[in-house]
């Protein structure tokens, strides 16, 4: 394997300056090699936040597709986990394989609504992304991400994928989101979207794959052991009861999807994203240069996007 010029194998270089990626972004911890400050974890999550914001629509579209497809795996295993499971009074068993959906997402580098309310957020609290470009970024992406769950469990819907039991079972799931008052809804999903974006944030904190999978597999498996919600999987839970006649689709959407995407939305850009800015100072790479801030009206209204050098 060949390193980058001057680069060691232990990711540091041969100087007493870390090693960096192309993009800049640190490759290795300054005071610690295997280990990043705030400021290089914030860092290497602004390198991944400029390549979602300055990739075109259809990109991000098609990305978050993928990622809505990837979430009907995980509908699909957690409502037959219910079903195996009927009796498990802890809920600890039913959501086993509850995040290989998301193993798939966030190891295929797919695009995820709730893994965006902190990467494209962190460019726009530093005004070097204006708030029409982060628009763009989560409507392309959220809309992937719902037409992906709607293909998806209309096949569900529509063929004997599901046993019967399990099919009974994400009724019963659905049904159960549904029930729950709106506003509780909200909160379960603040706290889903904190871990989400949260786990995002661990993510640029580690170094390999086999940590992130597990650091996956742990965070994600918290989301139905305790009973919160995240704002796909749940699409996927109302669409699946519009096409089996159990709700009708503007129902299912105001008494859960809506309470849920506005939670995890809160719990992404407030609990995780502001926090983590808050204790930062050297927000961007020294090796890319300075990076002007937009004037006020350009931040609100354009979709403009400053660049290292400009």
């Amino acid at each position: 394997m060949s390193l980058p010029p001057h680069q060691s194998v232990n990711g540091t270089d041969s100087g007493t300056q870390p090693g960096r990626a192309r993009s800049g972004a640190p490759a290795a911890g300054e005071a610690v090699g295997d280990r990043f400050s705030t400021d290089e974890i914030f860092q290497r999550v602004v390198a991944t936040a400029d390549e979602e914001v300055e990739s075109g629509t259809l990109k991000l579209y098609l990305s978050g597709l993928a990622a809505g497809f990837a979430i009907t795996l995980t509908f699909f295993l957690y409502a037959t986990g219910r079903a195996a499971f009927p009796n498990d009074a802890t809920g600890l068993l039913a959501p086993l394989l509850y995040p290989l959906g998301f193993v798939y997402i966030i190891m295929g580098r797919y695009q995820l609504y709730t893994e965006n309310t902190l990467t494209p957020v962190t460019l726009v609290l530093t005004r070097v992304a204006s708030i029409p470009s982060l628009l763009r970024v989560w409507v392309s992406v959220l809309a992937g991400n719902l037409t992906g769950a709607l293909v998806g469990t209309f096949v569900l819907a529509s063929s004997g994928v599901f046993s019967p039991a399990a099919a009974d079972a994400a009724v019963g799931i659905g049904i159960q989101g549904i029930e729950t008052p709106w506003w509780d809804l909200v909160f379960k999903a603040m706290f889903a979207g904190w871990l989400v974006a949260g786990l995002v944030w661990l993510e640029h904190a580690v170094r390999d794959s086999i940590s992130r999978v597990v650091l996956i597999y742990l965070v994600i498996y918290a989301i139905p052991a305790s009973g919160l919600y995240h704002i796909v999987v749940s699409s996927a839970d109302v669409f699946y009861l519009v096409f089996t006649g159990n709700v009708a689709l503007t129902t299912g959407l105001w008494e859960f999807v809506v309470p849920v995407l506005l939670g995890n939305t809160i719990g992404g850009v407030f609990l995780v994203t502001l926090i983590n800015y808050g204790q930062t100072e050297n927000r961007f790479p020294e090796s890319e240069g300075p990076r002007a801030r937009l004037s006020l009206s350009d931040w609100l209204f354009s979709r403009e996007i400053s660049k290292p050098g400009e």
